[in-house]
């Protein structure tokens, strides 16, 4: 196969990712929301809200990541927050790293370093661009469930102290504030 040929395969693929539901509904609340369209909109909110980022955060490198942080769910699908665990996330993590090797496994090879390398880097959050990309990761759904009058939160009998805990933690590591306006808001659903 040539080149692009692996290039379209990987496209292919990606475009999966449009089938992959999600537990957080859309603002209006009228279905879920899909991982591409979830991706495509945390990178938007990189490009719109990378000003509340810390110095030095590379907001080009931020919105690489967030478009391709979730490919790995047509493999492994989407797990919502909170129904991750101490005891399911080891499995969780095996999962996507099989997912991510065999996806971006489907690129030539320095595109699929690059990418690989990209992901493992959002999914470690230990740079100040990946703390940023996490921290966005973790802001876009809360203003979805505002958005529809608490969505996922009935859901999953969310209260504030496990949404600060789950959420407000990454956010105000990496975008302290955008936690600060909207933790507000969230107190004014949840209590």
């Amino acid at each position: 196969m040539s080149r692009l040929d692996d290039q379209m395969a990987f496209l292919t693929e990606a475009e999966k990712l449009r089938g992959i539901l999600r537990a957080t509904a859309i603002g209006d609340g009228s279905r879920p929301e899909n991982s591409g369209e979830h991706s495509w909109h945390i990178a938007l909110y990189a490009l719109i809200l990378g000003e509340h980022a810390p110095k030095g955060v590379r907001i080009d490198r931020v919105i690489r990541m967030l478009l391709i942080h979730d490919i790995v769910e047509i493999d492994a699908g989407d797990v919502p927050l909170y129904l991750q665990t101490a005891d399911n996330l080891p499995v969780i993590e095996a999962a996507e790293r099989r997912a991510a090797d065999r996806i971006f496994g489907l690129l030539p090879e320095d595109q699929a370093s690059d990418l690989l390398d990209l992901w493992q880097e959002f999914e470690a959050a230990e740079t100040p661009d990946a703390v940023f990309a996490k921290s966005l990761d973790r802001f876009q759904p809360p203003n979805l469930n505002l958005a529809s009058g608490g969505g996922s939160w009935k859901t999953y009998d969310v209260t504030y102290d496990i949404l600060d805990a789950r959420v407000g933690r990454p956010v105000r590591r990496g975008a302290p504030a955008l936690w600060d306006w909207i933790a507000p808001k969230i107190r004014a659903i949840l209590g």
